[in-house]
């Protein structure tokens, strides 16, 4: 019964990593695509970005220093005007030297879900590079893929520099693949829509 249990309590998150796995890759061999995603991750007291989202955004700044991605979606929480992820990921990244108008801005990316989706239906994105943390990739990439977007998963390993936050990312992981795999069946509608924004389709029109 036990067993049982457990092999139940397991399969999303198996799931996830089947379906995703030939989707994953690393920053040395991530292919070209149009636009990068970054998924917010915190912000420090000082309102610059934490270590595990540092790391995300320098692999953003890799992929466009090398000709890999053209544009950034910057996704994160701004529900409150004392805490914005996505304009501290944009200063992130023009400190990197990406030009601001190459960097658009979701500031309604409440969850993975929500940012996939969005970015799909109101960025207008179709194919991506989404850039996040090992632990949290397969969700990344199956979310993305059910909202619509071509998506190749660029994985940042975190285990030497961020030991804890890492080992609790992937335990979080296998209750998290239960909602994830609620999304990606049903497809609920994001807390916040609205219109399309061009920003994205701007960014890509621009010669680099």
């Amino acid at each position: 019964m036990l067993a049982a249990a457990a092999l139940v309590g397991i399969a999303p998150y198996a799931w996830l990593n089947t379906a995703t796995w030939d989707q994953r890759t690393d920053p040395a061999a991530a292919e070209a695509a149009p636009v990068a995603i970054v998924l917010g991750a915190g912000l420090r007291e000082d309102g610059t970005p934490t270590t595990l989202l540092a790391r995300r955004l320098d692999i953003a700044a890799r992929l466009y220093s090398t000709d890999r991605i053209d544009a950034v979606l910057v996704s994160g929480d701004n529900s409150v005007s004392a805490y914005n992820e996505p304009d501290a990921m944009r200063d992130y990244l023009a400190a990197a030297g990406i030009p601001r108008g190459q960097v658009v801005a979701d500031y309604a990316g409440f969850s993975t879900w929500e940012t996939c989706t969005r970015a799909r239906r109101i960025f207008g994105v179709r194919s991506a590079s989404v850039i996040t943390q090992n632990f949290h990739l397969p969700r990344a990439v199956e979310l993305c893929s059910r909202a619509g977007i071509d998506t190749q998963g660029v994985g940042d390993t975190s285990y030497r520099v961020r030991t804890f936050a890492t080992v609790y990312g992937y335990v979080r992981e296998v209750p998290a693949a239960f909602t994830a795999v609620y999304e990606a069946l049903a497809r609920p509608e994001p807390q916040f829509l609205g219109p399309e924004e061009p920003g994205i389709r701007e960014a890509l029109s621009t010669p680099r």
